[in-house]
């Protein structure tokens, strides 16, 4: 029986949650929900009932490679894919398919994010299997589609045909959408034949290396090429390389919107992808108050507040309304939770302004 493995990518900088995430400790290293656990390390703990920790791919910023090893100590050291430059998910994913490859080449795979929120585990772990199932029985590319719960822009959409396909819970894509208009969202939450891109897939690394060579030939020449210095010592150098040419592309965009046979499971396990302070205060807020992780954060007469703030800190709060509060090494932010979109520009201000020293 081939082998299953899990890769996690975990190279964002996650630059909307500043300044909680920072350049040199991005979000999936930190214990954003105050729960005990970084967003890697509970993604790690959801998939390792399926998966063994030699057979658990971590792909990373070179600059993080020491921090997954301090967070997931289980994984080997080999496992940990340093990656010399941010081109996006298609030349991460590719990657770690070659890494696979020189294993066992008729592996299947699944692929996640490490930053995302899942609340129904043991309903993660069914969907999990019986993609895993599905994808080594059938060429197909598989993605986890979510039931979306309200007309969300702030995420992408994938399009399913209602047809019958042998499997209630597994249906054909028609279309994915990058992140639509308010119109737009609540048309396609209102149809019923949208879901939330989870940005999370499974296939047959067999499958995935046809569609690589067919739809990125030029990505997948340069892997080609480079795949025999895998596991020795030039392996850094030939990444390195690769990475100098190698287009910055999305594998949605590079292979999953022009592939004919791709399919989504019709999932429902609590996930959201914490992109924004605005999903995390919906995640931890009570009621239609305020979202705190802190231990000494003192509130009164404020609303619609999220603060997130250092548990050594106190933090008196006084009539602020809809506002994020976060502070972190020494950096204070103050913004309104309605402009939260425009952190990112902040962020280059403080560049401009201030260089790389508070980012």
């Amino acid at each position: 029986m081939s082998a299953k493995y899990c890769v996690i990518m975990a190279g964002g900088i996650g630059s909307r949650f500043w300044p909680m995430s920072r350049q040199g400790h991005p979000k999936q290293f930190i214990d954003i929900l105050g729960t005990g656990e970084t967003l890697l390390q509970a993604t790690y703990r959801r998939v390792k009932s399926i998966f063994p920790p030699e057979n658990v791919l971590v792909v990373t910023n070179e600059d993080y490679t020491d921090l997954v090893a301090q967070q997931l100590p289980e994984i080997p050291v080999t496992n940990i894919l340093a990656e010399p430059l941010r081109k996006n998910t298609a030349p991460c994913i590719a990657y770690a398919a070659y890494k696979i490859r020189k294993r066992d080449p008729d592996a299947s795979m699944l692929v996640t994010p490490a930053d995302h929120l899942v609340t129904k585990e043991e309903e993660l772990i069914r969907v999990l299997n019986l993609g895993i199932d599905y994808a080594t029985a059938n060429d197909v590319l598989l993605t986890m589609g979510i039931k979306p719960t309200r007309p969300d822009t702030g995420y992408g959409y994938i399009q399913f045909s209602p047809k019958a396909n042998g499997n209630a819970e597994i249906k054909k894509v028609k279309t994915f959408t990058e992140k639509p208009e308010l119109e737009m969202a609540r048309h396609f939450v209102s149809s019923g034949e949208f879901l939330w891109n989870s940005g999370m897939f499974v296939w047959k690394l067999k499958t995935f290396m046809e569609v690589f060579e067919k739809y990125m030939p030029e990505e997948f020449a340069l892997f080609n090429e480079g795949e025999p210095q895998l596991d020795t010592p030039a392996e850094a150098k030939i990444i390195e390389d690769i990475y100098q040419e190698i287009h910055s592309e999305s594998i949605d965009i590079g292979i999953m919107e022009k592939a004919d046979n791709v399919y989504v499971i019709l999932a429902d396990f609590g996930w959201s992808d914490l992109g924004t302070w605005g999903s995390l205060y919906d995640e931890l807020r009570h009621g239609k108050t305020n979202a705190v992780v802190g231990k000494n954060v003192m509130l009164y007469d404020s609303h619609h507040c999220m603060v997130h703030v250092p548990k050594d800190k106190l933090v008196v709060i006084q009539g602020l309304e809809n506002c994020i509060v976060s502070e972190s090494n020494g950096v204070l932010l103050i913004c309104k939770m309605v402009d939260e979109q425009k952190i990112k520009s902040l962020v280059n201000e403080v560049r401009i302004e201030k260089g790389e020293k508070f980012l």
